[in-house]
């Protein structure tokens, strides 16, 4: 076969992947719409995932041991997200809000060796336990709080990139570590809040399923969600600062 015949070939091949993972993409967008609000369109998140799904095409390298669609579904949530960032619509406070809740709970759980409340968090911060949970609301719709957001690298995953670098042993050791550190925090997580992001990521319910599962409305889903993973996010610093 010729270089010409070959390509063809390829690119054939490439078509009938990206044809084949339609889906995935309108899955993961519709998927991530749940925690955004409404300005943000789904039809924005299919366009930036599809060009995902086709740099997944272009890069998989099924000798690494992951599926394509575990690929693929790495790629397309992190083209989303980038388009999510580049269009940032969350004002300063919620951003300062983040980090003060960050810091209210680890030091709640400096001070106590335990999971913080609620309460001893809002008490913390110096505010009503209603005002509390608001702030949870606005964080979660404001900005993008989730696993994504921990640190985890897409890089380890791209064969080109990982070429290109000369520490690939300690990039694979470093994510190994990084994966095994999550695992164990998640572990250490309150039972509900544990249970809200396997529902979520492992189990792709979204926030009104998950509600439906645990007796409790959407919006409180929505607070355990965004108190969760604001604690992983506490407590796994110094994977993620």
């Amino acid at each position: 076969m010729n270089k010409a015949a070959a390509y063809a070939a390829t690119a054939d091949n490439r078509q009938q992947i990206i044809e084949q993972h339609t889906g995935l993409v309108k899955r993961i967008a519709h998927h991530m719409m749940a925690r955004l609000p409404a300005s943000v369109q789904v039809d924005d998140l299919i366009q930036s995932g599809m060009i995902g799904l086709l740099e997944a095409a272009r890069n998989f390298d099924n000798s690494k041991g992951a599926s394509f669609e575990t690929f693929a579904g790495i790629r397309i949530r992190g083209a989303m997200l980038d388009e999510i960032r580049r269009g940032d619509w969350a004002p300063r406070s919620v951003h300062k809000n983040h980090r003060r809740v960050l810091d209210a709970i680890r030091q709640v759980e400096n001070e106590t060796g335990r999971d913080a409340r609620d309460q001893e968090v809002a008490s913390k911060l110096d505010i009503t336990l209603e005002e509390y949970h608001h702030i949870l609301h606005d964080v979660s719709s404001g900005r993008m709080v989730g696993i994504e957001d921990l640190g985890v690298s897409e890089d380890a995953l791209m064969p080109e990139q990982m070429n290109q670098r000369q520490d690939e042993p300690l990039r694979d050791i470093e994510q190994a570590a990084f994966q095994s550190a999550l695992v164990k925090t998640i572990a250490s997580l309150p039972e509900r809040e544990a249970l809200v992001l396997s529902l979520y990521y492992d189990d792709e319910l979204n926030l009104k399923e998950i509600g439906e599962v645990l007796s409790v409305s959407e919006s409180r889903v929505s607070q355990i969600h965004s108190q969760a993973m604001l604690r992983l996010k506490s407590r796994m610093q110094n994977w993620v600062e």
